[in-house]
């Protein structure tokens, strides 16, 4: 069993996932793919996490690519997750880990439908509530969530969702195109919102896309998902990917076996996997030392769920909130070091966890210092605003 030590994990991350400044890649596609998707949770972390892999980025790439050329989509998926696929990994999500979100979203939203006396017989009434919502969007196009009440009476009122104390009533005409678009009937067909917002229209996939998109059956989907995931994030354990596909062990397992996936040995003493093709070391295993500024939610900062080759343990708890959701992450060569955050004058800043900046060395106080005002130039005056920040986050911008 070959034996993959952290520093040449640390040298595959930089060059692979694209940030390390001589690593960087030419475009929108060849950056999500090379992660195989981007988290879309928060509207600007798209925009961030490509900035930081492609240089002379500009939003005019992004938008042109998601609603001119649909070359990248966004699609509800993994753990029920937003995240950009690459347009030809569309099909594999919708077989696999979009249709097991699917179910779980047509579960609750019945469920909630008759307790809030919609009707008595749900089943029928989805069947019928999804295709006079599908009629209405091919007949007069794409709507935002906020206008799909008016387009039918039917699509009014309100939904009792959650249960004991955390109940809370919703609009439904939101919940139903959650649900089409997790089965992929209807995609975002564009955005009426400042770019770090998300206001999107829907539409219907065939109609904004061009072409109907055929889904994989689940088992085919979950390999290839697994497959890419290996290529990005190599190696990895079996925890890592059964956590970032929020499946079970036996869909992973098999997976495994079926792609010949290969066994590798790691430092802090479990087994990691790689594709067969991917076992020897880099052909240039020395890697000049880089810096990198990640938005929360980066791909690169979530794609593993076992994380000490690239995170202190000590800093988890003021990176990360308590659901391991990442805030915005500061690297020197392959590991985390710090945040960053937005002064009033919307300058970036890094803010290093104690003791980093000795560790570092001017150099790489240097490097960030570069990054920073890199990323402070696009931003030109946005000032982004984010649900996850980190508890480092916060503390930074105290007044």
């Amino acid at each position: 069993m070959r034996h993959i030590s952290d520093t040449e994990r640390r040298v595959r991350l930089a060059r692979r996932h694209g940030i390390a400044p001589t690593w960087r890649l030419g475009d929108v596609e060849s950056a999500t793919r090379a992660m195989t998707v981007l988290h879309a949770t928060e509207a600007p972390s798209v925009f961030l996490s490509l900035f930081a892999r492609v240089d002379r980025l500009e939003v005019g790439d992004v938008e042109k690519a998601f609603f001119v050329e649909w070359t990248v989509v966004r699609q509800l998926a993994m753990r029920r997750t937003l995240f950009v696929f690459p347009r030809d990994l569309l099909p594999a999500a919708l077989g696999s880990a979009s249709a097991r979100t699917a179910a779980q979203e047509r579960r609750a939203l019945l469920k909630y439908v008759a307790a809030s006396g919609i009707t008595t017989d749900p089943d029928e009434w989805w069947t019928r509530t999804s295709e006079l919502l599908l009629q209405h969007l091919a007949e007069g196009g794409p709507v935002t969530a906020a206008e799909v009440a008016g387009l039918d009476p039917r699509f009014e009122g309100r939904i009792t969702v959650g249960t004991g104390r955390w109940t809370t009533e919703v609009p439904l005409g939101p919940r139903l195109l959650t649900l089409l678009g997790a089965e992929g009937r209807v995609v975002r067909a564009g955005n009426r919102g400042h770019w770090r917002q998300a206001r999107p229209t829907w539409g219907v996939t065939e109609q904004v896309l061009g072409e109907p998109v055929t889904p994989l059956d689940s088992h085919d989907g979950y390999r290839e998902l697994v497959r890419r995931w290996l290529a990005t994030f190599g190696p990895g354990t079996e925890a890592d990917i059964v956590w970032w596909l929020g499946a079970t062990k036996t869909v992973v397992r098999r997976a495994l076996a079926e792609l010949d996936a290969t066994q590798v040995s790691l430092d802090a003493g479990d087994v990691g996997w790689v594709l067969p093709d991917d076992v020897e070391p880099p052909a240039d295993p020395d890697e000049e030392p880089w810096a990198a500024l990640l938005p929360v939610l980066d791909p690169t900062t979530m794609g593993w769920k076992q994380r000490d080759f690239y995170l202190d343990p000590d800093d988890k708890a003021y990176l990360f909130d308590t659901n391991g959701n990442a805030g915005t992450t500061a690297w020197w060569n392959g590991r985390i070091v710090g945040c960053w955050v937005q002064d009033d004058d919307a300058r970036v800043r890094v803010v290093l966890r104690p003791g980093r900046a000795e560790e570092i060395g001017p150099g790489g106080v240097a490097a960030l210092d570069v990054e920073s005002e890199r990323l402070t130039d696009w931003l030109d005056g946005v000032v982004i605003s984010s649900v996850y920040k980190s508890q480092q986050m916060k503390s930074a911008t105290l007044p």
